[in-house]
């Protein structure tokens, strides 16, 4: 067992962030006795559509939303990047920095859902990611992993797949670890849909931030 507790690692575009995200870091936490997670909104997306939030609104959304929660850290490495952000380098990156207390002995858990993990050999040098930290899977009950139509994320999972309280913790890297969780049926793409039409999505997002969108006409049609 490593004498160093495990760091979790959520990223994403946080626009906005929402309960669903937050699920997933509690459950990480109790499942994989995370000593903290370093939550990382985003910067230049490689294959996708740029937030629509700023990344001051998208950074101000997360700190209220994480208030409270001492051992959850807004990580802004990526935030204010003008070129694309791939999750390898932001991983090497992190761990070079002696800021960050994290260093080569560090197990790093990278927090991913089981939609992430399907497409994993599409991410920008993908096996390089279990060099430089652990993959937590979130899972729905019942998943399989033939569900995965890549073969060779299949294999690297039969070959790495370890129990969330299993030996991963006394390495730094290489493990996929496999967390069940019953999904939440919220995304920031909904929410944003409803802000436009006019709804007031209480109780998709915490209130603190569903009032700041408010208060800065986030998402509001025509803006």
């Amino acid at each position: 067992m490593s004498a160093v507790a495990p760091v979790g690692i959520l990223g994403g575009s946080f626009d906005p962030v929402h309960h669903a995200h937050l699920a997933v870091a509690r459950t990480a936490q109790a499942a994989l006795g995370l000593a903290r997670i370093l939550w990382i909104p985003g910067g230049t997306p490689p294959h996708r559509a740029a937030p629509l939030a700023s990344a001051a609104q998208r950074q101000a959304m997360l700190e209220r939303a994480l208030a409270g929660e001492p051992r959850w850290i807004v990580d802004t490495h990526e935030l204010h990047k003008t070129t694309p952000c791939y999750t390898v380098e932001t991983l090497a990156a992190l761990r070079a920095d002696p800021r960050r207390g994290l260093g080569a002995a560090t197990p790093l858990v990278l927090l991913i859902g089981a939609d992430q993990f399907a497409h994993l050999s599409a991410w920008h040098r993908w096996k390089d990611l279990l060099a430089l930290a652990h993959l937590a899977v979130f899972t729905r009950p019942g998943w399989a992993v033939a569900e995965v139509a890549d073969a060779a994320v299949r294999a690297e999972f039969a070959a790495r797949r370890d129990a969330p309280d299993g030996a991963w913790r006394a390495r730094a890297a290489g493990a996929i670890v496999p967390v069940d969780m019953a999904p939440l049926d919220i995304s920031s793409t909904a929410i944003r849909t409803r802000i436009a039409a006019g709804d007031t999505p209480r109780g998709l997002l915490p209130d603190a931030v569903l009032d700041y969108i408010a208060r800065e006409g986030l998402y509001a049609k025509g803006n």
